[in-house]
């Protein structure tokens, strides 16, 4: 049993914020976005990345449309040093990308870093120290004043190494980290203090970064937190105000979504949620959300399946199945009234013939993202006909009647819970031919003979009857309606036909065709008789027989 958790843990108290306007706003753009996980993602991992891994990550990013990449923690790491290094030496940064270094407000590593960045045309330098209350009694054991002096001597050593070194190029980033714990008034009177050393313009922004360090509320106090910092600091049109979100109670993209309503600009994240505990932000979660909305998040997700493969080799760690978007299984159904709502939605699309996007359950078009309808709809023991009917006609070409799909779906299921595994697409087929095609009875078509392929005419054909040879005639209203009254004199079997369809399989002069039969039985009953051939009127012939095959096996 559980302990009782009043005894334990306190509601995170809620913001004093009546007048709040964060709920009635929209996200309209994409944010300024900067990716972490070669800093903050990384220093998640068991094996973090090596040079080779590093590389190919930054290439990634810079691909994807990345203009802000924070490359390493460099005075903290030998390794992220030497890259840091690498990246400036070898002249892999493009003129309009700038990296982002990471350094604590110490002044042992803000030379460090400094030495790292030797030679960088650009880049943001952030600095943060820790400033929620539980830090300054815990770790610091400092008042507000001492942590405020931590964070004005490390802006002002900035200040002063970036005249030294001749590097006019630096930009400034500052984090009162733990934000989430910190008094407001406090994280305010802080971000003030630091402003007041670097003299932001609006043309030289100060991106002040609020981090949810530990998530310990529910999004809307993030968003609350976010809208009374950017309401109540002075001189705003000079800040570049930055979300960093982590995922302790898993509601990181929400709080992110919500501080951008709340006025934020710009997003720390990680491709796919890497971080420390439950990860950061996904940042591919949160472009992908404005993607779905309209808007065009400035960032090029056009082939997941290519980050995917790269992320889990850099990362050494998978992508889950379930992940949003990016996930093996997102766009997939097994559900049977799922997947016949997708099927009839990807109809009436093709029918309409219009742009957007509706089709039930998948919120956006896969292929947008490089995947390809092929997974949407897998068959198991859950499925029903409208899955069975969508794999048939995209893998196979085959557009099942409706009857049909319920009568073939039956066939399926007793495979799927025989043997309670999936039922893929190519044994989806085999059973269809098992049932349908192969002959599976008595009677095999051969051949026939007729003088023309409609009008009141008699009709010769040659079947296979128990593996002899046998010649039937019949007559009637052209070679399909001769050919029953032939089978029906030569066979116990006593049926009408109910229905008739058929359709071509394919393009072009080699397309086959299919015809469906439907026939009444004697006792009632209907079923189907399925024909494919290069010739219409053959095919049809043939799905007579297949009906009349699987009447006899039924009976």
């Amino acid at each position: 049993m559980m302990i009782n958790p009043q005894s334990k843990y306190r509601a995170f108290p809620p913001i004093d914020l009546p007048l709040r306007k964060w709920p009635s706003a929209q996200i309209t753009s994409a944010p300024i976005w900067c990716s972490v996980d070669l800093r903050d993602g990384n220093q998640s991992l068991i094996e973090p990345m090596g040079p080779e891994r590093k590389m190919r990550m930054f290439a990634a990013l810079v691909k994807m449309g990345f203009r802000e990449i924070e490359v390493g923690f460099p005075s903290a790491s030998q390794t992220d040093f030497d890259f840091l290094r690498t990246l400036i030496d070898g002249k892999h940064i493009p003129a309009d990308v700038t990296i982002q270094v990471l350094t604590q407000a110490r002044e042992d590593l803000i030379r460090r870093t400094f030495e790292a960045l030797r030679g960088a045309k650009s880049a943001i330098v952030h600095l943060y120290n820790s400033t929620s209350e539980l830090q300054r009694r815990v770790v610091f054991k400092m008042d507000r004043a001492g942590i405020t002096k931590m964070a004005v001597d490390g802006a002002k050593l900035i200040k002063r190494l970036e005249i030294e070194m001749e590097m006019s190029g630096i930009r400034h980033e500052y984090s009162p980290e733990s934000f989430m714990g910190t008094e407001l008034d406090f994280s305010r009177d802080i971000c003030e203090a630091v402003m007041d050393v670097y003299q932001p313009t609006p043309q030289k922004k100060l991106i002040l970064n609020l981090p949810f360090t530990v998530e310990a509320a529910t999004p809307n106090v993030h968003a609350d937190q976010i809208e009374w910092c950017v309401s109540h600091i002075k001189n705003r049109d000079c800040i570049t105000y930055s979300l960093h979100a982590h995922n302790d109670r898993g509601c990181a993209v929400a709080a992110t979504e919500f501080g951008l309503m709340a006025g934020a600009d710009r997003v720390e994240g990680t491709l796919f949620g890497n971080g420390e505990r439950t990860g950061n932000v996904d940042i591919i979660t949160l472009a992908m959300n404005m993607f779905s909305q309209g808007i065009d998040p400035q960032l090029d997700i056009s082939n997941v399946n290519d980050l995917v493969r790269m992320a889990e080799y850099c990362n050494q760690l998978p992508v889950h199945p379930r992940h949003p978007y990016a996930g093996e299984l997102v766009f997939t159904a097994f559900s049977g009234s799922h997947q016949d709502a997708i099927n009839k939605g990807f109809k009436a699309m093709k029918i309409s013939n219009q742009p957007l996007w509706e089709v039930p359950y998948l919120p956006i078009d896969p292929m947008d993202l490089g995947r390809s309808y092929e997974a949407v709809v897998r068959i198991n023991s859950q499925s029903g006909k409208g899955g069975i009917a969508y794999l048939m006609e995209t893998e196979h070409g085959i557009d099942l009647p409706r009857r049909l799909q319920i009568e073939f779906s039956k066939v399926v299921q007793l495979i799927a819970d025989g043997e309670g595994v999936e039922v893929e697409a190519s044994r989806l087929w085999t059973a269809f031919k098992a049932e349908y095609l192969e002959g599976n009875g008595r009677y095999k078509f051969i051949e026939h003979h007729a003088l023309n392929d409609h009008g009141d005419q008699p009709i010769t054909a040659k079947l296979m009857v128990d593996g002899k040879p046998k010649t039937i005639q019949g007559h009637g209203n052209g070679p399909v309606d001769g050919f029953v009254d032939a089978i029906k004199k030569n066979s116990g079997v006593g049926f009408d036909v109910a229905d008739y369809r058929e359709h071509a399989m394919g393009h072009g002069a080699n397309a086959s065709a299919i015809a469906f039969m439907e026939l009444r039985l004697a006792n009632g009953t209907n079923l189907f008789g399925v024909g494919i051939d290069k010739n219409i009127v053959v095919a049809s012939l043939k799905a007579v027989v297949s009906g009349v095959n699987r009447a006899e096996r039924v009976s």
